[in-house]
């Protein structure tokens, strides 16, 4: 009798045993929206390190796994926003355009349907508010004020909707982040109508929530530690802060020359020149071999930033070289390149002194169409007020 009974508790045991590594392996099967965030996160990878043709292909997987969730058309509009501003040649440039805007109709048209039937999905508030912002970014580059007005008017609370049904999802600090800090930085009239439209701005709470998302952020942590390294090195001139995310950057996304070229620029603000120069160097190299992305287009890109490290060791004249090497590429894709070389040749007549030929290139630099930025900001402030050289150390 006990030899019976010990048989069945042997038995149930193993039952149990057997059930719970059932319900263990049925728990590790991803759902759905695992996988559709994992290609997610694939494709944004993919994108960050410039392989654009994998990066289509996992999105379009995210996509195909459930085509009335807003969620992959609003990344997609995103990716092909990067590719957009990125790209070299016209027909690309419009190609892609026309693909983000697609995307983004069908991230808002989508959202929208899905708030409809359910008005706390985190999710589709967060896809409507991603698309929108990705639509006026677009916007203010071509200046289409109706359409910003028209696009911004509920992203601030599609924003506070999504944390609110989604508090997990860190990535909605990026977004709020975004807003906070760059609506703050913004010129006169586009500040007042950002201001009403979304969100004052308040550039201490957008760092604030930036680098909540480049900690805990999932599909947007890696564009706010790039938005970080930006912002410390051109808006708050602090480059020991944006030093760790552009080196983060650059191991993680080797193919990937932005964060080449910032890195250079910010070894070059800690006057870390031999490091600049190294960088440089690579890029040099890169781009007279051709080895991909590395192409001609980014000569000019070159020359600015061999004139950045230059300037900054106070080697006026050879800067100078560099940047009229850099004026002399008139191509859209080069606006913001042109508009530093024209900062920084007016900064090196205000260094010396020669308060007109500086107001004619601080002039030029805003006169730049395609050029907006930290370097048309910053000329219009030297503009008014002239640039002084720091003491050196």
């Amino acid at each position: 009798m006990k030899e019976d009974y010990s048989k069945i508790i042997i038995f149930v045991v193993c039952l149990v045993f057997l059930f719970s590594a059932a319900a263990t392996k049925v728990g590790a099967v991803p759902t759905q929206e695992d996988q559709i965030r994992l290609y997610l996160k694939q494709g944004i990878e993919k994108a960050f390190n410039l392989d654009n043709q994998n990066a289509n292909i996992y999105l379009q997987k995210a996509l195909e796994l459930d085509k009335e969730n807003p969620t992959g058309y609003a990344y997609m509009a995103m990716v092909c926003f990067f590719s957009y501003e990125m790209s070299f040649e016209p027909k690309d440039r419009d190609r892609n355009q026309e693909f983000m805007l697609r995307n983004i109709s069908e991230a808002i048209t989508k959202g929208e349907k899905r708030i409809e039937k359910n008005s706390k999905d985190g999710q589709a508030y967060f896809a409507v508010a991603l698309a929108k912002i990705v639509k006026v970014h677009w916007a203010i580059h071509q200046k289409k004020y109706f359409l910003i007005a028209q696009e911004a008017s509920n992203i601030w609370d599609c924003l506070e909707k999504a944390k609110e049904g989604d508090p997990q999802n860190y990535d909605v600090y990026f977004l709020m982040g975004l807003l906070h800090y760059h609506i703050d930085y913004l010129p006169g009239f586009t500040r007042m109508l950002s201001s009403v439209l979304i969100t004052p701005g308040d550039k201490k709470k957008g760092l604030q929530e930036l680098e909540l998302a480049a900690q805990k952020g999932y599909l947007l942590k890696e564009l706010a530690q790039s938005e970080l390294t930006s912002g410390y090195l051109n808006f708050e001139k602090t480059p020991a802060k944006a030093l760790p995310f552009a080196q983060e950057l650059k191991e993680k996304f080797p193919n990937n020359y932005n964060f080449l070229f910032a890195l250079a620029n910010i070894l070059s603000e800690l006057r870390r020149f031999e490091e600049a120069f190294d960088i440089a160097r690579e890029i040099e190299r890169g781009i007279q071999r051709g080895i991909p992305p590395f192409v001609s287009q980014l000569q000019p890109r070159y020359n600015q930033l061999m004139g950045r490290i230059l300037f900054t060791q106070g080697e006026y004249d050879r800067a100078r070289e560099y940047f009229q090497k850099a004026l002399k590429d008139t191509s859209l894709y080069n606006a913001r390149v042109r508009v530093l070389a024209f900062l920084r040749i007016g900064m090196i007549h205000d260094a010396r002194k020669e308060r007109e030929q500086a107001e004619e290139y601080y002039s030029k630099a805003l006169e730049v169409e395609g050029g907006e930025g930290t370097a048309q900001i910053e000329a219009k402030k030297y503009l008014n007020t002239p640039y002084v050289p720091p003491t050196k150390p």
